[in-house]
């Protein structure tokens, strides 16, 4: 397939999770009405974004793989004809828990999952409560529609993950985020945080020549604390093996956006650009210490 038809379903949340998925399975429906391939859903879209706060309570939330929602969007998968990347609070074990991407093929099967591996713990992502660091490596999903380089949300910020994907042979990389704004910071502030947040993911795209997908929520969720809580600035985007942009949508509305994207083009921007053979691994071994005192 060199010509894959992306479908983004940008939404906002809320404590109900059944209304919740229902958003999602409402966009999937729109985008694979539209001619979608291939449907991205943000990051846990089933609920509200629960990390703002520790409590033992949320863990109440997660679910096993397989389980209720990857057989509900697994049967949607296979009735549709597309291939589906979700997001979902992992069940491993008691007391093991992991924030996970699934993809599920067209035949409605599990084509594998990706267990999110930068683990962030920061005033109002609180994620290391809860998720344990994925073990399953950056490892592309092969699937009908290509091989995924399915990563979530902090993974964004670490160009390694994006370029071990690459190397192993990604057609593309897959972000379901969620990310949004203090509301007490300044308008400069934010508008510095959402620039970086789309500058590092297009550098993916240039630095390995292929096409990005990130999916990202709106609204704004309250701190169960009493803080001032999260205004998610949605911007989902898809950008080229250039960075240039395919679609980006806007940071207050829900958007399901259906994109085309040429997947040949990776090749012949390679051609020109060809980071992947001018790479010194030779002189590369530091990049396995925290930092060079």
């Amino acid at each position: 397939m060199t010509e894959l038809t992306v479908g983004l379903v940008q939404h906002a949340c809320t404590a109900d999770t059944r209304a919740n998925l229902d958003k999602s399975i409402a966009g999937i429906r729109a985008a694979a009405a539209d001619g979608a391939d291939l449907v991205v859903l943000q990051e846990l879209h089933r609920g509200l974004y629960f990390c703002q706060h520790e409590s033992t309570d949320e863990f109440d939330l997660a679910e096993t793989i397989p389980g209720p929602s990857t057989d509900e969007l697994g049967a949607l998968a296979k009735e549709l004809g597309v291939v589906i990347v979700t997001s979902l609070f992992e069940k491993r074990a008691a007391g093991l828990y992991h924030n996970t991407a699934v993809v599920l093929e067209k035949t409605g099967e599990i084509a594998g999952k990706y267990r999110k591996m930068h683990i962030p713990d920061d005033p109002g992502f609180y994620e290391k409560f809860y998720f344990t660091p994925g073990d399953l490596g950056f490892e592309p999903i092969q699937t009908s529609v290509g091989k995924l380089g399915v990563l979530v949300c902090w993974d964004q910020w670490f160009p390694e993950g994006a370029r071990l994907m690459a190397m192993a042979g990604a057609e593309l990389l897959i972000y379901p985020t969620a990310i949004g704004w203090d509301p007490n910071d300044t308008a400069e502030e934010q508008a510095r945080q959402r620039d970086a947040w789309v500058t590092i993911q297009r550098a993916h795209a240039v630095a390995n020549g292929v096409p990005v997908v990130s999916v990202n929520r709106v609204g704004h969720e309250a701190d169960p604390n009493g803080g001032a809580g999260i205004q998610f600035w949605g911007t989902s985007f898809v950008a080229g093996p250039q960075g240039e942009f395919l679609f980006q949508s806007g940071t207050e509305s829900e958007v399901t956006e259906v994109v085309s994207i040429d997947l040949a083009r990776s090749e012949q921007v390679r051609r020109i650009w060809p980071y992947l053979r001018d790479r010194r691994v030779d002189h590369y071994g530091d990049l396995l210490k925290i930092y060079r005192d």
